[in-house]
């Protein structure tokens, strides 16, 4: 009879064990008594420890096999199943016992829920690289063959033509700024997600950091028809943020709320705080365009999502912006959210105040 058949039979080699080396110390210690003790014939002393050694063995059998065999099953099943790559809960597992055995299994519980985890990080990971992938190849085509088509038709002749040639060589220009924001993005953005980029958190003055990021966007502002405010509040108000990481929270957030707004629109920021967190405080960057759809808005961080792709582009967008907000507040321990309507859309904030302004 083969293992496997022995297994399935039901059939413990660790009890038959057990009972083998209980049965043969048994009948160690009762040849002795029964032979030099008891004055017993050798015949009748070797019957008498065979059938008790017989009796012994069936005995710890039983019990080892009940105390033993199902728990050894369980171990069977849990390491199969990881072997497998299939994962189950194991809620319906006791182990009463409290013995070497039931330590075991908690243990291998414990590793198999730690290998299932293992596996779903890296499938994850595997799935993001295969995203990446694709957004970034899908991302470079556009403006890499428009830069090639200018390019051809100037090559071909066009760039004898004053009328046309200045015009190919500004839109080729133009694809290749966009293929630079493209590449600081995609570098800033994986440098966040791999945790290479560091926060260094210090003191710093809110109001000023925002003054000095709507001065730097001033001509953008105006260019577009579309006026940037900012609400008033108490200039020595301080939070603990990473100047450099915070300041780019702001531009992208401010920058896309003047991209995608109307003319004579505006975008606000200000601050609020609640009762409920004393220790922190609530930006926002509230702009006047045409909203995003309620089913976009927990899309819109997403890596290269474009709510109107063919605008966004027009307009110069990676698609990344939102990303690298997202990735910096999680950084920094706060929460970000987003609420929209036809009116416009506003982007919510936390930041931890300095215990200066605490006390």
């Amino acid at each position: 009879m083969t293992t496997k058949k022995i297994q399935k039979a039901g059939f413990s080699k660790l009890s038959a064990s057990v009972a083998l080396y209980a049965a043969a110390i048994t009948g160690v210690l009762l040849v002795p008594v029964f032979y030099w003790l008891a004055e017993l014939s050798l015949l009748l002393t070797i019957e008498l420890v065979l059938l008790i050694m017989v009796v012994n063995a069936t005995v710890v059998y039983t019990i080892s096999y009940h105390l033993h065999h199902p728990r050894v099953e369980i171990l069977e099943r849990i390491y199969k199943n990881i072997a497998r790559k299939k994962f189950e809960k194991y809620d319906e597992i006791t182990t009463k016992h409290g013995d070497e055995l039931s330590l075991l299994i908690k243990r291998s519980v414990r590793a198999s829920n730690m290998v299932e985890k293992e596996f779903q990080r890296l499938n994850k990971i595997e799935n993001y690289r295969k995203e990446f992938i694709g957004d970034i190849s899908h991302e470079l085509k556009t403006p890499i063959f428009a830069i090639q088509g200018f390019i051809e038709t100037l090559i071909d002749g066009a760039i004898h033509d004053d009328e046309v040639n200045e015009e190919f060589l500004r839109k080729a220009m133009r694809n290749v700024n966009r293929l630079t924001y493209l590449t600081k993005d995609l570098m800033e953005i994986s440098r966040l997600e791999t945790g290479e980029l560091k926060s260094e958190i210090r003191p710093l003055h809110l109001r000023g950091l925002i003054l000095e990021v709507t001065e730097s966007l001033q001509y953008k502002s105006q260019k577009e028809e579309v006026e940037v405010i900012v609400e008033k509040f108490d200039r020595n108000l301080q939070v603990r943020v990473d100047r450099n990481q915070i300041r780019q929270v702001f531009i992208n957030l401010i920058e896309n709320g003047i991209k995608y707004n109307k003319p004579g629109g505006s975008v606000t920021i200000g601050i609020t705080k609640t009762s409920q967190e004393p220790d922190k405080v609530t930006v926002f960057v509230r702009d006047t365009g045409i909203g995003i759809d309620p089913k976009d808005i927990p899309r819109v961080t997403e890596r290269f999502f474009r709510v109107d792709k063919s605008r966004s582009r027009d307009k110069g967008g990676t698609g990344l912006g939102l990303s690298i907000v997202k990735h910096i507040i999680e950084a920094h321990g706060e929460t970000l959210w987003i609420e929209s309507n036809d009116q416009g859309t506003t982007f919510f904030f936390t930041l931890t105040l300095t215990n200066q302004l605490l006390a």
